[in-house]
Parts: structure tokens; sequence; C-alpha cells
């Protein structure tokens, strides 16, 4: 019998080994390739030293080919730098990048020496029929979602269209290495693991990578495969809770309803995505599930106080909907967790402003509300986008001095500091140094006067403490240069759920 070719997968490090959960995007495709290839798992956030382990696994020379999973941000120079080192070694192997990155920076992604195809949105088919052309002889140019060089030129294939054949699957999680590797202390339990229900998001906001991916489609999977994984980590694993992934786990009710009465038969406390209007539609029926499942604390994109700018960006949901989803959740046990948008190019002080008048309302009729502040940072349009109201938006962005925005031509180029603070939220070109001190400040005070739940590690003593010495400061809206806030940082380490997650 003839041996199946063999495709190492990397998962590039982006977090600590503590925060690491299951590399979801490489074995979805290990198991999307099985039965016509033979495939392997390095995940970075385990393996410290993954890329000498990289090499010395090719240097055994069974390996065919070297699939990357990249995400902009942390993890994007950690897949240069692996990439950049197979170049090297072993410059006959082909380098596939696919995920979030490739998916909307193809080009720049191929404006580079080490990396020979880049596949764009789901993954899974398009890596199968790449390897099949590539060792079989096939047509590249009729592979969907492949991005590729022909004579000197990046050539982006149409689109793939959605498919939710993954949510059939069983994961072969041991590929990853020992699973226990994949549960951690958390809020919600001593062994909480992370898993990935739906697929997708049939919203299109602006500013959302998700809507890139998916371009306005989900699926959910059927109950009973809910069930079967949960009965294999809690038993197998001992898993006691769970972080969901989904990029919108509340879709539509008759499809959420399923899964909630399975989620109620395990009662795992778990965290997921929400959007408010979608919590709003549940009738008390599905509520008494969320309440026997012990759903913890659901992550809303409440974006910003101005209903204006909700419409603008395509949310598709209203101030007066955050406020009535925060006290639906309060009635019924859950901690909302709602996600701000920071200084929109239109306005950016007047609307950071009012942000933080909000966050303040948000604090004195629920203080148990968990928030999370980025920047608003909208990103490039993905090759077939026919999403005109990104394209609309992207164009309009000018940096301080008023020049158009320009966004890198390479990978090598978004991995610069400034860009990687870009993709993450956290700065942006159109921001002067006055503001950006406003930002920080307010962030500041905020997280010292309200810790966040997340933070398990933190005792109990230095929270009160920073607390009791932010109080003042808050209370009085005195935001400005918290000099003594900054200090006992630097002495009591408050986790940053932005960073490390629960």
């Amino acid at each position: 019998m003839k041996a199946l070719k063999h495709v190492l997968l990397i998962n590039p490090t982006i977090t600590s080994r503590r925060s690491a959960r299951f590399p979801l995007a490489v074995l979805n495709l290990s198991a999307a390739l099985d039965g016509s290839y033979a495939s392997s798992i390095i995940d970075g956030n385990i393996d410290r030293d993954f890329v000498a382990t990289t090499l010395r696994t090719l240097a055994g020379g069974s390996i065919d080919a070297v699939g990357i999973s990249v995400m902009g941000g942390p993890q994007l120079r950690n897949a240069i730098r692996v990439s950049q080192e197979i170049r090297a070694r072993f410059p006959a192997v082909p380098i596939i990048w696919g995920g979030h990155f490739p998916s909307i920076c193809a080009e720049p992604a191929l404006n580079t020496p080490y990396l020979d195809y880049a596949v764009r949105g789901q993954g899974e088919d398009t890596l199968r029929e790449l390897l099949d052309a590539i060792f079989g002889g096939g047509d590249l140019g009729a592979i969907a979602g492949l991005s590729w060089r022909s004579g000197g030129q990046v050539v982006h294939n149409r689109s793939r269209a959605f498919s939710a054949a993954s949510l059939t699957r069983t994961l072969p999680y041991e590929r990853a290495g020992d699973p226990r590797n994949y549960v951690a202390r958390t809020f919600l339990g001593r062994r909480t693991t992370g898993y990935q229900a739906a697929l997708g998001c049939r919203f299109r906001c602006t500013f959302c990578g998700v809507a890139s991916m998916f371009r306005g489609k989900t699926a959910l999977p059927p109950a009973a495969r809910l069930d079967q994984d949960l009965r294999y980590l809690t038993t197998q694993l001992g898993v006691d809770a769970v972080q969901f992934f989904d990029h919108n786990f509340f879709d539509r009710e008759q499809d959420t309803a399923p899964l909630l009465e399975v989620l109620a038969k395990y009662q795992l406390p778990w965290w997921c995505f929400a959007r408010s209007d979608a919590l709003l539609n549940l009738s008390e029926q599905s509520w008494a599930l969320v309440r026997k499942s012990r759903l913890r604390m659901a992550y809303i994109g409440a974006e910003s106080p101005s209903d204006w700018l909700l419409h603008d960006v395509r949310k598709g949901t209203s101030t007066d909907q955050t406020l009535a989803a925060i006290e639906k959740c309060r009635s019924n046990g859950v901690i909302p967790e709602l996600s701000f948008m920071l200084a929109p190019p239109h306005d950016p002080e007047g609307e950071t402003e009012r942000t933080f008048d909000f966050i303040r309302h948000v604090k004195r009729i629920h203080p148990k509300t968990e928030i999370m502040l980025y920047i608003y940072a909208p990103l490039p349009p993905a090759p077939g986008s026919t999403n005109l109201h990104v394209e609309r938006a992207v164009a309009n962005l000018r940096d301080s001095d008023g020049a158009p925005l320009v966004f890198p031509s390479t990978a090598d180029g978004w991995a610069e500091p400034q860009w990687l603070s870009y993709w993450c939220h956290t700065d942006v070109p159109w921001l002067n140094e006055r503001m950006r001190r406003r930002i920080r400040d307010f962030t500041t005070v905020l997280g010292c006067r309200f810790p966040t739940i997340t933070d398990v590690r933190s005792a109990s003593w230095s929270k009160l403490a920073l607390r009791t010495l932010a109080s003042w400061r808050y209370r009085f809206q005195r935001y400005e240069r918290p000099w003594e806030l900054t200090l006992s940082k630097k002495l009591i380490r408050l986790a940053d759920p932005r960073v490390t997650g629960l």
C-alpha cells in the first residue's frame, strides 16, 4: 500500500502555556485530511521552542508540506519566524498559510520570499485540493479560496462557498499531544477547556474580521455532536467548565435551544459570545435552560453608546438593546461582559468621552458588568470582498496629519510594532498623544476600581487595595496621570483579560 503524503500543521505561539486551549484550527484541518493525507501537529502554545521542534521534525525527512495557522498580531511574528527558518533549511518544502491573517491580507502574505500559498476563509477543502494539485499536478487556478503566485503576480482565486462539514467531524484531540495540557483553572472552574460549537456569524459588521472570513454565513452543530464532545471532555479529561469560542453562540432560538438542552444536561459553567438582540429574543423557556446550564458570562459587543455609529458600522443593535440585555443577564444570573470601540475616526475625542460616560452609567446600574476596551481599527477588505461598507470605511481613514492611511504591503510590514498594535486594537495612527494618554489613564482607573472577576491569580487583599486606592479618582472622574495606581500595579499584578483571556 502506497504511503500517504505527510503534512505538518503548526499553530505558532500566541499565548502563555497556562492560557493554552486546544488548537482548534489545526485540529479541524487534521481531521479533514484523514483518508487523503497523514498529518501531525506542533502547538507553539505548549511547545515553547516550537521552531526548533519544527526543524528537527523536517530533518527526519518524512514531511512533504507545512501548513501554518496565522492570526494577525503577535502570532504573525512567530509565523514569520518559523516560515523563514523552514525556507532557509528546507527550501523545497511547500509552505502554506491559512487562518485570519492570510484570509484578509493574502497579498501582503505572499509578498514575501518564505510563503508559497495563502488559504482564505475556511481552509479544510482548499488545503486538501491544494495538496492534490501540488503532488498530483492539478490546476491551481481552479481551487476556490486559494491565493498564489503566477509569473510574479499574486492571483486570488474565487472565494470558497461556506461549508458546515466540519461540524460533523470528531476532532483528533490526541494529535496535539497530551489533552490534559489544554485544561486550566479559571473563574469558571478548576478544569476549563476551550470548545467551538457554531461556525461564522450572519452579521456583517464593518470592523469585524469574522465578517470577512464568513461573509454573513453561520451554522450550528447538531445537538448530538455537542453531547458527544462534552461526554468525552468530561469523562476522559475531567473538564468541569467550558469556554465557547463560537463567533456567535446565540443565533436563531430554534437552532440554539437544542444546544441549550444539552448544556443544561451537563450543567458545566460556561462562557460565550452573544449579541444583545439575540439574548432579548430568547423565550422564557430558553432562559430557563440558560439558568440550568449555568452560563456564567456572556461577551456582548456593545461597541458604542451612539446609535448613529452602531448603524454606520452595520452592528444591527442599539444602545437600548445593550441596556436591556444587561438587565436580562442580571435577572438570570449571567454576568455581561461588554466590549467597546474607542476613538472612531469621526470625532474620536467626543465619541471616546461619550463611551466613558456610558460605561459609568452601566456600572451604576450593574456594577458586576465586565468592561473590555479596544480602539476602533477596521481592517482592509479581504480579496474577493463585495462589502462596499468595509471598503468605504477603510478608504476614509486618515492618520493624525490628515494623510490617507496606507496599510502595509507585506507580512513583515504588518509585523512591525505600530501595525501589531493596530491589528490588536490598542493604537491607531489618527490618535494624538493626548488622546492615547486619556484612554490609557481611564483604562487604568477603571481596571483598578473594578478588577475583573476572571482574575483568579491575584489575592483578594490586593484587589481590595487597588479598589480602595482608585475609588476617589473614579468617583470624581480624576483620571489624569494616575501615578499611584501605575506604581501599585507594578507590585500587584492584575490580569488583563484582553491579553490573557479567562
